[in-house]
C-alpha cells in the first residue's frame, strides 16, 4: 500500500450504520484499523486511469423526494475523466425516461461505480456534484475505494444505439419487468446515509448470482435475494440500517432493456429463509414501491461468457 493515498480525516471512514453491521459480523476491529488504508479521499492513479477507459458507469443518486435510484450512463471511452486526484468529469446525463432525469443538482450526494465485466475489475467513487451543465457534471470525490472481482459475470460489451424512452411502469412487478428480475444474474443497488459526516453520503453497489438469485413473490410486490460473503464493509447494508430506501437497476445485456425498481429494504439475518439458500449469510427483502422499464435504453450489448467462479459455492432458491 506504500505510496497510495489514505483516509485523511480524524473521524472514522465508516458511519454508525456500517460500524454496527461490522460489529455484528465480527469485522469491526479489523476494519477500524485498516479503514484508513481501504477508504481514501482521493483516487489512486490506477483508479483515475480505469474510469477513463470505461464505456459505461453506474450512478446512484436520489430524486426530489429523497428516493435513491440506480442507473447506467454510457458513452465513448473517455466520457468519464479524472480532472484531479479528487474530481471526475462525466460527459453524460440521465436521459428522458430515466428516473434521475432532471433530478441532479449541484451539491447533491452521488455515487459512482466503475465496472468492467470482461476483466471483472471495479472501483468506487462517492462524493458530491460540483458543477452541472447541459452535457454532464463533475463529482468532487469524498470516498474512493476498490472492490474485489467476486460475483462479477464475465461479458464482452459492444456499442449499439439506444433510445431509452420509458415504456412501462407500475407498483408491483409484472410482465416483462418480472421476467427481467427472474432472469437476472446481475443488478446494481443504490442506497444512502446522509449523516452529514465525511463517512456518509450516497452509495451504489454491484450484486451478482446465478440466474434466478433474485426472487419475486407476493404478486410482484416483494423481491428477495441472498447476501453472500464479501468485503465485510457493509456499505449497502450499513446504509439500509439508517435509511431503508433503495433503488435497483437490472440490465438485460441482450436487448438493452433497463428496469429500475424503488422500494424499502430489510435484512433477514437468520432463520429458514437464510438457511434455504446455500452460501447466503443473510437475505435482503425489498418491498417494491415503484418500477420503471426502459426498453433498449442501454447502448451496449453482450452475451454472458462466464459466471463468476465464486458462485460455485452457492446454491439456489428451493422449488416453490
Amino acid at each position: 500500500m506504500n505510496g497510495l493515498p489514505t483516509w485523511p480525516h480524524g473521524a472514522s471512514p465508516w458511519h454508525a450504520g456500517e460500524q454496527a453491521l461490522q460489529q455484528r459480523a465480527g469485522s469491526a476491529e479489523l476494519l477500524a484499523e485498516a479503514g484508513h488504508r481501504i477508504m481514501r479521499a482521493e483516487m489512486p492513479q490506477q483508479h483515475r486511469d480505469f474510469f477513463g477507459q470505461l464505456p459505461f458507469i453506474v450512478l446512484g443518486a436520489a430524486d426530489a423526494q429523497g428516493q435513491p435510484w440506480a442507473t447506467l450512463l454510457a458513452g465513448e471511452p473517455g466520457f468519464v475523466k479524472a480532472t484531479a486526484v479528487d474530481r471526475l468529469q462525466l460527459r453524460a446525463l440521465p436521459q428522458p425516461g430515466d428516473p434521475l432525469h432532471g433530478a441532479l443538482h449541484e451539491g447533491q450526494a452521488v455515487a459512482l461505480l466503475g465496472i468492467e465485466p470482461h476483466t471483472r475489475r471495479r472501483n468506487r467513487a462517492n462524493g458530491d456534484i460540483g458543477s452541472l451543465g447541459d452535457s454532464g457534471f463533475s463529482v468532487q470525490v469524498r470516498q474512493s475505494f476498490g472492490n474485489c472481482p467476486q460475483y462479477i459475470q464475465r461479458r464482452e460489451l459492444e456499442p449499439v444505439p439506444g433510445d431509452g424512452m420509458a415504456a412501462e411502469q407500475g407498483t408491483a412487478l409484472q410482465g416483462r419487468a418480472e421476467e427481467m428480475v427472474r432472469a437476472a444474474d446481475t443488478f446494481f443497488v443504490a442506497t444512502q446515509a446522509l449523516t452529514g459526516e465525511v463517512s456518509g453520503g450516497a452509495d451504489v453497489s454491484h450484486r451478482g448470482g446465478k440466474a434466478g438469485f433474485v426472487r419475486v413473490h407476493e404478486g410482484g410486490a416483494l423481491l428477495s435475494w441472498p447476501d453472500f460473503a464479501g468485503n465485510r464493509f457493509f456499505n449497502t447494508l450499513g446504509n439500509l440500517a439508517l435509511d431503508s430506501r433503495a433503488g435497483l437497476v437490472f440490465a438485460d445485456f441482450g436487448t438493452g432493456d433497463l428496469l429500475h425498481v424503488a422500494g424499502r429494504a430489510e435484512v433477514v439475518w437468520s432463520g429458514a429463509e437464510v438457511a434455504s439458500f446455500q452460501g447466503a449469510q443473510r437475505i435482503v427483502r425489498l418491498q417494491v414501491d415503484r418500477w420503471l422499464l426502459r426498453r433498449g435504453a442501454f447502448p451496449l450489448r453482450g452475451a454472458l461468457r462466464e459466471l463468476s467462479p465464486t458462485l460455485g459455492k452457492t446454491g439456489a432458491w428451493p422449488a416453490a
